[in-house]
């Protein structure tokens, strides 16, 4: 829907609030461009949408609190206002994946287990650096460098 800036702001208001509220993408980009006169991606209309929802209050807490979600999964700032952040993080929280690795025996490290350890954990750090998190992938890689390892040592 086209709206005309000098004919009805007011509309135009009501838009853009119901644009952020269904987060619909097509409808803000064309607004921006009636507004401007310059043509936004969808990832940009998309992120700051986001980013506006967090810190409009017309928009309800649980949108909010998943724009501010959003926003920190794809490492962008969120303008979630401080007090808000702790029911944010309540109703959305983040997922952290994490990889143990203990090579030991029960009177403690060797030299052996240390060079072992070393090695699992280059691996695991390689894996992340390729985006490989899975613990389906990251599991068989630890064992096949630990036997491979100490088979070497």
């Amino acid at each position: 829907m086209m709206i005309n800036n000098r004919i009805a702001p007011q509309l135009h208001d009501t838009e853009y609030r119901r644009c952020l509220a269904e987060l619909d993408v097509p409808a803000m980009r064309r607004l921006h461009f009636a507004a401007t006169g310059k043509e936004v991606s969808d990832s940009e209309a998309l992120a700051t949408m986001h980013y506006a929802r967090t810190q409009a209050g017309s928009i309800n807490s649980r949108s909010r609190a998943y724009s501010h979600a959003w926003l920190l999964d794809h490492g962008l700032p969120s303008g979630l206002p401080d007090p808000l952040k702790p029911m944010a993080d309540r109703l959305y929280p983040r997922v952290v994946t994490a990889v143990g690795v203990a090579v030991g025996t029960a009177l403690g490290k060797t030299a052996e287990n240390r060079v072992i350890e070393r090695a699992i954990c280059d691996a695991i750090e390689d894996m992340y650096a390729d985006g490989v998190t899975d613990p389906v992938l990251v599991k068989p890689r630890m064992i096949e460098v630990y036997r491979r390892t100490k088979k070497s040592l």
